[in-house]
């Protein structure tokens, strides 16, 4: 990466059209993106983690040798020799030779079974062994440890984490956020293992790799072993040739990157800094290849002297954050915090005795890190406390770009400012100009909101109106088809089209959501999204699954039995989920209709979990059971959401009705949530868990069944009215002008007096459900859809294959095959 990104900045200089530029790469494929080589496993090929542009090369004349990497270095005669034989001459070197894995001298490391993580190479290798294997513990709980620890879970091993120090990630979090990220981590079903290393690796009679033995005697039993205990500067060639190398490894190199001669330069992992470090993140690398550049180029004078270690990773799904002074080394710092062990939240910010920010650690949420981290070393324009506080706890910090200075740096990757991005009109302009958000991509956030925003409020290319005002037109004037929205009221150069990918799939939820007959009907079904395209959700293999609604998560033994007898007819996947249902996972599309037929025929319905519409209203047992209801939360449940299925709105919909304070349906994170109290409901709006959770907000309490109905109704069409596409309701909550304040206003008070409108709307809702699948199977024109060929209608995707798991099965996914390379 930092080799590529050296590249770039000689070709931005203009010295490539001047110089002979010979690159020789050990790998046999171009650069590519190591900081997201987990994604691998999540999907992306190793085409789609490339970062060299299309004809980038050629365009500037450079020479790419693959798999040919330097051999030795010959400085007097200024030469290189390539491990083919081939010797190329220099008048300046740069070496970006990076770093190799530190693998713990035990005995049995190298065992068939144990690998390291590095490359796009040691990925394909741990898949293809995995296939034989059932256990795999990664020997290191640091950043990519974790990562390894990740991709093993994918592919299906019970994981284990060993790591020596006594906390994960040691470096980056404290012993807060460190215990934070244990619980979440060992909720996932990975053990992990602290204080304890590795004494040696133990193997069967074949000689592959069975277990370990840890130092605290213990024995481990596994069949892979991935190494992630960090990583070594590759220095050899320096040391081969007489260049200086630190007691400790890295080539010793001054502020301008050169090394003890004054025609080799060394930058990134290989590279001890002048302040004596080696840095093992890619925006220092960055650094110093802009740096190496500038020197060689004579474009500029600059020195790079140290970097910025902050840093944002999802690991295993959690947001990791630490940034600035982390663990509070500072003379007389003090620690702000925030701690949720339930949800696994850990919020740190450690603030100077004069009131400066200096660091902190986030774990669970990390949201606020693209904030944060410019504002080190200033004073916050909020109380600490307010910066840790998550939405809808205390008072709302003010916390925005306006409050940044100047000078502060927004994208740390390539050490770009605010002033710089603020110079820019368009992201497209700010990456092109200043290659911010190109990264690790967390800065991208902030740099939409400190750019300025365009007159032009459409929602798309094809429409000058918002989403509110195309909602408005549609129920105004009574529109049922796209087109007559497109052609009517579309820009005058979208009149005639087909629409876009944005408008689409807005404007099918805006008709669906105002009862405009079958999403599969006519030119609705050509707006669907891939999974409301087939009534299903697609999954990594191509394979579908299928969701039967079970109101309040309440069902019959003899339902039961239908969704074990499908699920074992069909051969298919069964999961229960945090929303009260059994998913099933692994269907053909071909299949879905005849399993579909069964369910309907079963009485089940469609659960919706493919659109954006009421997915669960989660119960409790409530007062029917529990000794400590107070009310019939299951029969709540189940009359919600049988009157909201279906319902299609700006974004998923989830609820919950708990029968007590004690909260046990977690109805405070939902959309809207019901808690029972002694004089009837109390009803809560705009929470969500997920990646940036948020607790609901109470709208208002002790309501009867019928006021609790009717506050719901008026809510979420006030909400399907109003919101942006793609709005979830908790940002919704925060983004409309006077709030939660104003949201009561309306649907309580009937400020606007529309009341009587949303209702009768909802009423027009629930009198016109049909289920969409009953419907599907009644109709052989929409049943004509559900194929893997359209010239083979018959013939299922010979691709959709499945192995066993713990006496299931899960997708069978390609190994990838490279050939020859480019």
């Amino acid at each position: 990466m930092v080799g590529q990104r050296f590249l770039e900045a000689l070709a931005e200089r203009g010295a490539t059209g001047r110089t002979r530029v010979v690159v020789l790469c050990e790998e046999p494929r171009p650069a590519y993106d190591r900081v997201h080589l987990t994604s691998y496993f999540e999907g992306r090929t190793p085409d789609q983690l490339g970062l060299v542009p299309d004809g980038f090369l050629r365009e500037h004349g450079m020479e790419l040798h693959l798999d040919d990497p330097a051999e030795t270095i010959d400085r007097a005669s200024r030469t290189v020799t390539a491990r083919s034989g081939r010797t190329f001459a220099y008048d300046t070197l740069v070496l970006a030779t990076g770093s190799y894995p530190f693998v713990p001298p035990v005995p049995g490391k190298d065992l068939p079974g144990c690998f390291v993580y590095r490359t796009i190479e040691d990925l394909l290798a741990i898949e293809a062994y995995a296939k034989t294997a059932t256990t795999g513990a990664v020997v290191g709980g640091g950043l990519l440890g974790l990562e390894a620890a990740g991709a093993l879970r994918g592919l299906g091993l019970d994981t284990h984490i060993v790591e020596f120090a006594p906390r994960l990630m040691p470096v980056q979090v404290d012993e807060g956020g460190g215990a934070a990220l244990l619980r979440t981590i060992e909720n996932m079903g990975l053990t992990v293992h602290t204080g304890v290393g590795t004494q040696d690796i133990t193997a069967d009679g074949e000689g592959r790799v069975n277990g370990m033995t840890l130092s605290d005697s213990s024995h481990l039993s596994t069949d892979l072993v991935v190494f992630s205990a960090g990583v070594r500067p590759r220095d050899q060639l320096a040391r081969a040739c007489g260049l200086a190398v630190g007691e400790r490894g890295g080539i010793v190199v001054d502020e301008q990157c050169r090394t003890s001669d004054p025609a080799v330069f060394a930058i990134g992992e290989c590279a001890l800094a002048s302040d004596g470090r080696v840095y093992g993140l890619v925006a220092p690398g960055y650094d110093m290849a802009e740096t190496a550049a500038d020197t060689i180029a004579a474009t500029a004078e600059r020195a790079f002297t140290g970097a910025d270690l902050s840093t944002k990773l999802k690991l295993l799904g959690v947001d990791v954050a630490s940034f600035g002074d982390a663990h509070g080394t500072a003379a007389g710092s003090l620690d702000v915090v925030y701690s949720d062990s339930r949800s696994g939240v850990y919020k740190k910010l450690v603030i100077s005795s004069d009131g400066l920010l200096l660091g902190g650690v986030l774990v669970g949420d990390a949201d606020a890190y693209a904030m944060l981290r410019p504002l080190t070393g200033h004073v916050p324009p909020v109380a600490p406390e307010q910066l840790v506080l998550p939405a809808g706890l205390g008072t709302p910090a003010a916390l925005g770009p306006e409050s940044l200075p100047d000078d502060a740096v927004i994208c740390s990757c390539h050490n770009v400012t605010k002033e710089a991005i603020t110079a820019c009109a368009t992201l497209p302009d700010v990456k092109r100009c200043t290659k911010a958000g190109t990264g690790c991509g967390s800065c991208v956030r902030t740099l939409e909101m400190l750019l300025p925003k365009s007159g032009d409020t459409g929602l798309c290319t094809c429409f000058a109106q918002t989403r509110q005002e195309l909602y408005e037109i549609a129920l105004a004037l009574r529109l049922t088809t796209f087109t007559e929205l497109l052609d009517g009221h579309g820009r005058t150069q979208a009149r005639g089209g087909e629409g876009c990918e944005i408008c689409k799939p807005t404007v099918a939820s805006i008709l669906a959501a105002l009862g405009n007959g079958h999403i599969l009907d006519g030119e609705q079904a050509a707006l669907q999204d891939t999974n409301d395209h087939f009534l299903a959700n697609l999954q990594r293999n191509g394979s579908y699954s299928v969701v039967p609604r079970i109101p309040g998560g309440e069902i019959t033994p003899e339902k039961l039995i239908v969704i074990g007898e499908v699920a074992r007819d069909f051969g298919l996947y069964t999961k229960i989920t945090g929303g009260q249902r059994i998913d099933l996972f692994g269907a053909r599309v071909d299949q879905l209709p005849a399993i579909w037929a069964r369910l309907v025929d079963a009485g089940f319905e469609s659960g919706h979990a493919y659109g954006k519409s009421l997915r669960t209203v989660k119960s409790c047992v409530g007062q029917t059971w529990c000794r400590y209801g107070v009310q019939d939360s299951v029969r709540m449940a189940i009359d919600l959401e049988l009157r909201y299925r279906g319902l299609r709105s700006p974004h998923k919909l989830k609820s919950a009705v708990s029968g007590c304070a004690r909260e046990c349906a977690e109805a405070q994170s939902k959309d809207f949530g019901i808690i029972a109290t002694a004089n009837g409901w109390n009803l809560y709006v705009g929470g969500n868990g997920g990646a940036s959770p948020r607790h609901a907000d109470l709208l208002a309490q002790d309501l009867t069944d019928d006021e609790l109905v009717r506050l719901i109704d008026r809510f979420l069409m006030f909400y399907i009215r109003t919101a942006d596409r793609l709005e979830r309701t908790s940002v919704w909550l925060e983004r409309i002008e006077g709030g939660l304040g104003h949201v009561r206003d309306v649907v309580v008070d009937d400020s606007l007096g529309i009341c009587a409108e949303l209702e009768a709307l909802m009423a027009a809702h629930v009198a016109g459900y049909r289920d969409e699948w009953a419907g599907t199977l009644d109709d052989p024109e929409r049943l004509a859809r559900f194929v893997s060929f359209v010239n083979a209608p018959g013939a299922p995707d010979p691709s959709v294959r499945f192995v066993p798991e713990r006496d299931q099965i899960k997708p069978e996914l390609p190994l990838l095959t490279l050939g020859a390379t480019r």
